[in-house]
C-alpha cells in the first residue's frame, strides 16, 4: 500500500519513559503506521512523580510480590512478542526531565522527536540508563540530534511544564487511570499494553467513528 492510499487515522497516547507496558504500546502503535497514516498527539503523564531523579529500586513502589510476579511475566510474554529485550526490572526513576524534553523535541520537527522518543525507551529499558539523570538525557539528545538549545529550553521554559500539565488534566478529564491509554480517532479507547489484534481492532473503530463525524 502506497503512503498516498492510507486513511489518516487520529490518535491520542497518553504515556510515560519509565511505564515498561508503554514501551510494548509504543511498538504496538508504530506497527499500525503500516495500515494507517497515523497522526499522534503524544501526551505524557508522570506516573511517579515521588521517585527521586537518582532512582530507587523497584521493590518500594509498593506492589505486592505476587502481583509484580505476574506483571513482570505479563511483560516478558509481550516484549517477546513485539522483539523488545527489557533487561531484568530492579530499579525506577523519575521521568519528569525526560518528558520535558520529549516535549521540547516536538519543536524540533517529528524527525528528531521520534528518533529521541524511541531512544529513551531504549535507553532506559535495554541499557538500563538512568532516563532521570539530566546528564545522561543530555548524551541521548545528542545521539539522537536535539539541539543543545533545545534541551535548555526543555527544562527553563515554563511552556514544556505548562504542557505537562495540561496532559495530566485531560487524562483526569477522561479517566485515564494507566498507561499507556489509547484514543483512536477521539473517541475509541483502548487501556493497557493489549495483544496486537485489540490495536488493530480499536484502531479500525476509531477509523469508522472518524470517518463518519467528517462525513
Amino acid at each position: 500500500m502506497r503512503q498516498s492510499e492510507k486513511p489518516t487515522l487520529l490518535a491520542t497516547v497518553f504515556t510515560d519513559y519509565i511505564c515498561p507496558f508503554c514501551y510494548v504500546g509504543d511498538v504496538r502503535v508504530d506497527r499500525l503506521r503500516e495500515i494507517y497514516e497515523l497522526k499522534v498527539n503524544w501526551c505524557f503523564v508522570e506516573i511517579h512523580p515521588e521517585t527521586p531523579a537518582e532512582g530507587m529500586a523497584t521493590s518500594l513502589l509498593g506492589y505486592p510480590e505476587q502481583q509484580w510476579q505476574r506483571m513482570m511475566d505479563n511483560l516478558e510474554t509481550q516484549a517477546r512478542e513485539e522483539g523488545i529485550v527489557f533487561r531484568p526490572r530492579q530499579f525506577t526513576t523519575n521521568s519528569r526531565q525526560a518528558l520535558l524534553l520529549a516535549e521540547a523535541a516536538k519543536d524540533e520537527g517529528a524527525d528528531i522527536f521520534y528518533r529521541l522518543h524511541r531512544r529513551l525507551f531504549v535507553a532506559y529499558f535495554t541499557d538500563g540508563r538512568n532516563i532521570g539523570d539530566p546528564a545522561v538525557l543530555r548524551e541521548l539528545a545528542v545521539e539522537t540530534g536535539v539541539s543543545g538549545h533545545t534541551v535548555k529550553r526543555a527544562w527553563t521554559d515554563e511552556r514544556y511544564a505548562q504542557r505537562l500539565e495540561l496532559h495530566l488534566a485531560a487524562a483526569q478529564a477522561l479517566g485515564v487511570r494507566a498507561t499507556p491509554t489509547i484514543f483512536f480517532g477521539e473517541r475509541q479507547r483502548l487501556d493497557g499494553a493489549l495483544p496486537y489484534t485489540a490495536f488493530l481492532k480499536a484502531a479500525r473503530a476509531g477509523l469508522a467513528a472518524q470517518q463518519a463525524v467528517q462525513g
